[in-house]
């Protein structure tokens, strides 16, 4: 017993040490340095206030391509996933199919949302389309993950069942995994959604079109009351579709005991 404490303790005591070190190593220990960026950061959130509402119609359209972003990312995306998460699932795919697969999405995973971004606005020019098609390549990514786990999830009972049928991959795809996948699947569709609202709304930093462009134009230009109005729109904008969004979960997903009497 004692020595279980004393690993305990030991343990603490390392993982206390390494982030001391890494507090100190990223510059959070300097007394002045925080003194510093606290008097930047007072006088920052004072030039936000009063948000200037007269940049609102031009937010408003921004605000609805980012929408459209976030829509045509997600749904193209998710086309994407489907297969290549279905190709990842070991109960319908061997190794050889389903080890490069899964090595694929995460390396489509690693890049991140604003570096797909670049990367289409270097390949089709500034604008939505760009915006549309890193998010699409990010939600590929993770999506892909989601799915193919939810897949894999699927009561082994059910997959035997239907393959005792004598289905081939895709019937038992089509008949057996995604059905009894289908409230993950939509429910992962639906936060996939809500968190690329948040993405595209970042995307204008890189020239992909939507709010974004703004945020960064009135940050470059010192104009913060305009920024404060740009957050407060971005704010309403993803409290609502989160709402929606529980909505559309509350009627459409049916809960796991209801599911399993059907």
């Amino acid at each position: 017993m004692s020595g279980t404490f004393e690993r305990s303790r030991l343990f603490s005591v390392i993982i206390l040490g390494v982030f001391l070190w890494a507090l100190a190593s990223v510059g959070l220990l300097d007394a002045e340095r925080l003194g510093r960026g606290t008097l930047n950061l007072g006088v920052f959130l004072s030039a936000l206030f009063p948000p200037d509402l007269s940049v609102l119609p031009n937010l408003g359209r921004a605000l609805v391509e980012t929408l459209q972003i976030a829509i045509v990312g997600t749904l193209l995306g998710f086309i994407l996933a489907v297969p290549m998460a279905l190709a990842a699932t070991r109960a319908l795919f061997p190794p050889m199919v389903t080890v490069p697969t899964r090595l694929i999405l995460s390396a489509v995973r690693t890049i991140p949302s604003l570096l797909w971004g670049i990367i289409f606005v270097v390949a089709v020019g500034l604008g939505a389309a760009a915006g549309a098609l890193g998010v699409a390549l990010y939600s590929l990514g993770y999506l892909g993950k989601l799915l193919y786990e939810a897949f894999e999830g699927v009561d082994t009972e059910v997959v035997e069942a239907v393959r005792s049928a004598g289905v081939g991959r895709l019937q038992l795809a089509r008949y057996g995994i995604i059905p009894e996948a289908g409230n993950v699947v939509l429910s992962q569709l639906l936060f996939m959604f809500e968190y690329n609202v948040r993405a595209s709304s970042i995307m204008g930093l890189v020239g992909a079109g939507g709010i974004g462009f703004y945020l960064l134009g009135y940050i470059q230009m010192l104009q913060y009351s305009r920024l404060m109005t740009a957050l407060l729109v971005t704010l309403a904008a993803v409290v609502l579709i989160d709402y929606a969004s529980s909505l559309v979960r509350r009627v459409l997903v049916l809960p796991s005991e209801v599911q399993a009497v059907a």
